[in-house]
């Protein structure tokens, strides 16, 4: 069963909030291992199961970036870890900011800083505008683009983490 079965909700990349908590509050009590306590083994062990799987795909769905790669794997879209590629026109665009990132590590400038953290920022509103749209109604046809967007944004991210390591300096 996966996590959009068991809250009872269909699949999607946009999830209303409110309802997921209220779901998972109400599974929550459900589920609750301690109600089970005068159960036999079997029956305690299927609660704890149902109690882990709820937790786990309210964590999952309740974060957009996690939720995102959850309906890719679920939708067989997202090769292995370390084996999906991305698009090589991204990666040459993405070129300017690592060479820029390069040089701050030899020669640290603040004004650089700040464009760097600029461009990325720009970078990440630029392209969840290209996959907002599919967001507000999933469409299966476009798993795709979903993928496309869902890499890029991973890379940007790593990039932003290598930029925070600059500010901790």
């Amino acid at each position: 069963m996966n996590y959009f079965e068991f809250f009872k909700i269909p699949i999607s990349l946009k999830v209303d909030e409110a309802a997921l908590k209220k779901i998972f509050y109400a599974n929550s009590r459900k589920y609750h291992p301690d109600f089970f306590a005068t159960e036999d083994a079997e029956k305690q062990a299927e609660i704890l199961e149902l109690s882990s799987l709820n937790n786990e795909a309210y964590k999952t769905l309740s974060d957009f970036d996690k939720r995102m790669k959850y309906v890719l794997e679920l939708k067989g879209a997202l090769a292995e870890e370390g084996k999906n590629e991305i698009p090589q026109d991204f990666l040459i665009e993405m070129m300017d900011i690592n060479e820029a990132l390069m040089e701050l590590e030899f020669d640290f400038d603040d004004d650089a800083f700040e464009k760097i953290k600029a461009q990325l920022k720009d970078k990440q509103y630029v392209l969840y505008g290209t996959i907002e749209p599919l967001i507000e109604k999933f469409d299966e046809t476009k798993l795709d683009l979903i993928k496309e967007y869902y890499l890029k944004k991973k890379y940007l991210l790593r990039i932003e983490e290598n930029i925070s390591n600059f500010a901790a300096r």
